[in-house]
């Protein structure tokens, strides 16, 4: 019997999002059934792959990303199967990263990636700052954040198939002159959201009280146009001068910071080092950014897809617990599934197709934790459930390298997997008989977790959303499609103290959660800390410096009625939360 019933919210999810449809827009398909046979057939590379992919699509035991479901039509090659992009700013023709002919060339791959469905991140530290002077012209720079606004105009135009609306991330790193200017960027953006690139010498210098000193690398230096791209850390190591732009506190940034995020809820923190640190592809290539909901750390033009396991769908009513077994079969499938996906997308750009042949990054995650615990009798937050939790994600982690390595067995392992990969820190989790097998096939996909938000296929599935607590029994979700009341379907029938929503949850009980998930998942999380509308100032603070001693790899807040909005509670009455629309980034 089936835990959550098929529904009219479900279909219409369905028959608005996922169904095939004609040129003239008629949906081709009736029922999720007809999606899960087109689905399977397209990436099956056996039949017994097929009837892997079909037992695990069936009951919803495992949902793959919407850009995987729309972009799926047995008569062509899907327009695009990834979810997360980071671009470079980088020109082909020869021009200096810094330049005018890298930042439009960018500018035209960023338009053509996100017509096709793709969430962008961009990493602008690359560009001097503001006022610097540029020879070729005789001119001054209008610096980084001028040029984001451009960006952000462009993809405000982009209708990705008249229903999805373009999803940027920008970052700055700590370190660049134009910092602060880019922290006030507030609700200036329209299709972007942005974070911070923090390093641990900056939370260094935060902690012990410590000035801090922004610098760019001298432009007028002669290898500047040739050696610059944007890693500030190799181009001092190389003896390559710098030039200071001004020092003030660390505190005075990071309180700048954690004032903005509390008035508008931009920015977010990226703890870009940890992620370069932790990355399994650490000795492949440098991590510079992160997707629009900031679970997937890229190098430039790195890409990754999305799919996601549903806990719901494998909770077992008589033992009240998971079936570990089924578990172990949806993963598997997962993998598989996302990692033929990689075959079966269509190029998007030169780039992109270079770095993914080398990694063949797949992004598995959860759904219906929230609803899990819930059926579990355990609060979200509570000691137990973040035991809970932990374990069931060292779980997934070694299912999922399984199936990698099965499949570099039968189609070889990824062409950057080197035995140095065994040294990082996520593969020393491991057991060791996993690690033989490892060492002696090597693996497939160089990274396999990625913890989405789940958006409309967690609605489609009738469960809560990725890692994220329910938030409501009520609200309304804004989306270019329209308004849409979204109701819970297990709000009503699993009533009892472990039953809470996202505003009944702490700062720390919110934390607890990622950091433990964090431990396992080999990429990052897309994780939201709900903050009442009293809150003030230094519960962002609290917020932000928890998660990095936590060891998470970002966290983003949003404070009730700072930002008009994607989500509003219909049950308490409260003003709407939640990030700028991404569609682009959530499955």
């Amino acid at each position: 019997m089936q835990l959550v019933e098929w529904n009219e919210q479900r279909h219409a999810i369905f028959l608005d999002r996922y169904a095939l449809r004609d040129e003239d827009g008629d949906a081709l398909e009736e029922s999720p059934g007809q999606m899960w046979m087109r689905v399977a057939n397209r990436f099956g590379r056996s039949p017994e792959e097929v009837d892997q992919f079909m037992s695990a699509l069936w009951d919803f035991k495992m949902v793959p990303s919407g850009r995987i479901l729309v972009g799926t039509d047995d008569s062509r090659h899907a327009v695009n199967h990834y979810n997360c992009y980071v671009a470079a700013i980088e020109s082909k023709n020869g021009h200096g990263a810094d330049s005018r002919q890298a930042i439009m060339e960018t500018l035209t791959r960023m338009v053509e990636i996100t017509a096709r469905g793709g969430g962008v991140g961009i990493n602008w530290s690359t560009l001097r700052p503001e006022g610097s002077y540029i020879r070729g012209v005789h001119g001054m720079s209008s610096g980084s954040v001028n040029w984001m606004y451009g960006a952000d105009g462009l993809a405000d135009q982009i209708r990705q198939g008249g229903s999805r609306t373009a999803a940027l991330m920008f970052l700055l790193e700590d370190w660049h002159p134009d910092l602060m200017q880019f922290i006030s960027s507030g609700r200036s953006f329209k299709r972007a959201n942005y974070s911070v690139a923090i390093s641990d010498r900056f939370m260094r210098a935060l902690e012990n009280g410590e000035d801090w000193t922004f610098v760019f690398p001298d432009t007028k230096f002669e290898m500047y146009d040739e050696e610059w791209d944007g890693d500030i850390e190799r181009w001092i190591a190389k003896g390559f001068p710098v030039t200071e732009h001004g020092t003030m506190s660390a505190e005075a940034v990071w309180d700048h910071i954690c004032m903005s995020a509390w008035a508008s809820g931009n920015p977010g923190v990226i703890f870009l080092e940890r992620m370069n640190k932790m990355s399994n592809t650490r000795y492949l290539e440098r991590i510079v950014g992160v997707n629009p909901c900031g679970e997937q750390p890229l190098p430039a033009w790195g890409v990754c897809n999305l799919g996601a396991v549903n806990l719901v769908a494998m909770f077992d009513e008589d033992t009240r617990e998971l079936d570990y077994e089924s578990l172990r079969e949806a993963v598997h499938a997962g993998v598989r599934l996302l990692d033929a996906a990689i075959d079966r997308a269509e190029p998007v750009d030169e780039s992109v197709s270079k770095v993914q042949a080398r990694t063949r990054r797949v992004g598995l995650g959860l759904m219906g934790l929230a609803d899990y615990l819930i059926l579990k009798g355990l609060r979200y937050g509570s000691p137990e459930a973040v035991e809970e939790t932990g374990e069931i994600y060292r779980t997934l982690l070694q299912y999922a390298y399984e199936a990698s390595v099965d499949l570099a067995i039968e189609y070889g392992p990824a062409q950057g997997f080197d035995l140095e990969w065994l040294d990082g820190e996520n593969a020393k989790k491991l057991p060791e008989s996993l690690r033989d097998r490892i060492r002696r096939h090597g693996i497939r996909n160089l990274t396999v977790l990625s913890q989405a938000p789940t958006g409309t296929t967690s609605i489609l599935a009738g469960v809560s959303s990725g890692i994220e607590p329910i938030f409501s029994s009520n609200y309304t979700r804004v989306d270019a499609t329209g308004s849409h009341v979204v109701t819970h379907p297990l709000f009503d029938t699993c009533r009892g103290p472990e039953h809470v929503v996202a505003s009944d949850l702490s700062v720390e009980e919110h934390i607890d959660m990622q950091a433990a998930a964090q431990v396992y998942v080999d990429t990052a999380i897309s994780k939201t800390v709900n903050l009442p509308g009293y809150s003030g100032v230094k519960e962002v603070d609290r917020t932000f410096r928890k998660a990095y001693h936590k060891g998470c790899k970002g966290i983003t807040i949003y404070r009730d009625g700072s930002l008009d909005n994607v989500l509003s509670d219909l049950a308490s009455g409260q003003e709407p939360v939640g990030r700028l629309d991404c569609p682009s980034c959530e499955i």
